[in-house]
């Protein structure tokens, strides 16, 4: 899907490190559905990683899978970096705290409070399930549960991934009011200091420096977040220099694939950042400046719409599976295939239920009496240009 952009921003073509446009904060920023494409492709990354974990395949399918996907966890990294970028790029001045909060609020906590039900009853109903203590159930409801390790797998597992975007949102009306302090050379350093961060949490957590891994500890995955910030900053002023499109994928394929010589976990963080933060702001410039993109493409940039709602209930279609299939069944090819698409396909039919039904019906209804205010719109009705969203 091709999005207009404005006039001020029609120029030649030009490569993704050529200087582009200053964009004045004020003005209705255009869309940037290639982002939404590529968040698609995150969450498929991780249900990927999620069917290779459930031993779908054995033999060569296994090997292949694991392959393809046994670095899939990289994409929730992908998903960090992507909502600094996002957030970024959609705030405003003047624009308050609260009214963030409460947008963000109203973004993921529908979906969320809806799985947690969904996993709540499956704990309760289906055998060989975990069941929380009321202690963890309250901290998955609240969004904490992350911040105590034993507890960051507890109910719907992936999200702890939502309690260090929580953490995020806290933090990021600090993070704007500093970076338009800062400037593109102070952000620029920022960035600099984020990704040094990264590497060394990294080699410390592969030295077994931590009680606890840091791979769900929210902390541990702002630097993620801020690096995401400071591109769209960068891009916003007209000072990105980053490589173009395919330059920038291909350092993060070249980092995704580099993750099995690492020791598993955060350290996996370090191979593909770079790229990971190259390729998103990459994709953004090239809708500016309607340069191609697979990324736009309508039907993923409609998938991309769905991949929250799908990131948020497809392990618990697998979960689910097990009582059917049992424990790592090890198929073989076109065993493995016929599973994988069934539970892929209840997966995504589930993700447009929760979409439709929760997703954007809530989100409408707890921002109703202040949508004419909102800098960041409610969600478009389908057929509509869809923008990158967080």
């Amino acid at each position: 899907m091709t999005t207009a952009t404005p006039r001020a921003l029609r120029t030649p073509p030009a490569r993704t490190g050529e200087r582009t446009a200053r964009l004045s904060p004020p003005a209705a920023l255009p869309s940037l559905p290639s982002l939404t494409g590529l968040r698609w492709m995150a969450a498929l990354l991780v249900f990927g990683l999620h069917v290779n974990n459930f031993g779908y395949f054995g033999g060569t399918g296994g090997r292949l899978m694991s392959w393809g996907f046994g670095a899939g966890a990289t994409g929730v990294s992908f998903f960090f970096v992507l909502s600094g970028f996002v957030l970024t790029w959609s705030a405003r001045p003047g624009d308050r705290a609260l009214a963030f909060w409460r947008r963000r609020v109203a973004r993921i906590f529908p979906v969320h409070l809806v799985t947690l039900a969904v996993a709540l009853l499956m704990a309760h109903t289906l055998a060989r399930q975990p069941r929380p203590t009321l202690k963890q159930a309250v901290a998955n409801g609240l969004l904490l549960h992350s911040w105590w390790h034993p507890w960051w797998q507890t109910l719907n597992p992936v999200s702890w991934s939502l309690v260090c975007e929580a953490f995020f949102y806290a933090a990021f009306p600090l993070l704007i009011l500093l970076l338009r302090r800062l400037g593109a050379r102070g952000s620029t350093a920022l960035g600099a200091l984020s990704a040094a961060v990264v590497l060394v949490l990294a080699w410390s957590d592969a030295h077994h420096w931590w009680t606890y891994t840091l791979y769900s500890f929210p902390a541990a995955r702002l630097p993620e977040f801020v690096l995401g910030a400071v591109t769209a900053r960068l891009v916003l002023l007209g000072r990105w220099r980053g490589p173009g499109l395919e330059a920038s994928l291909a350092l993060a394929l070249i980092g995704y694939f580099l993750v099995p010589q690492v020791t598993p976990g955060y350290p996996a963080t370090m191979c593909t950042i770079i790229g990971f933060t190259l390729l998103i702001p990459a994709a953004a410039v090239a809708d500016l400046n309607g340069l191609p993109s697979l990324w736009r493409h309508r039907r993923l940039v409609r998938l991309g719409e769905l991949s929250f709602a799908f990131y948020m209930i497809h392990l618990l279609v697998l979960r689910a599976a097990t009582h059917v299939l049992g424990t790592k069944p090890r198929f073989g090819v076109l065993a493995g295939l016929a599973v994988t698409t069934a539970a892929f396909t209840v997966s995504l039919a589930l993700s447009w239920v929760l979409y439709e039904a929760v997703e954007c019906p809530a989100r409408r209804l707890l921002l109703r009496r202040r949508r004419a205010s909102s800098p960041e719109p409610v969600p478009a009705r389908r057929g509509a240009p869809a923008a990158a969203r967080d």
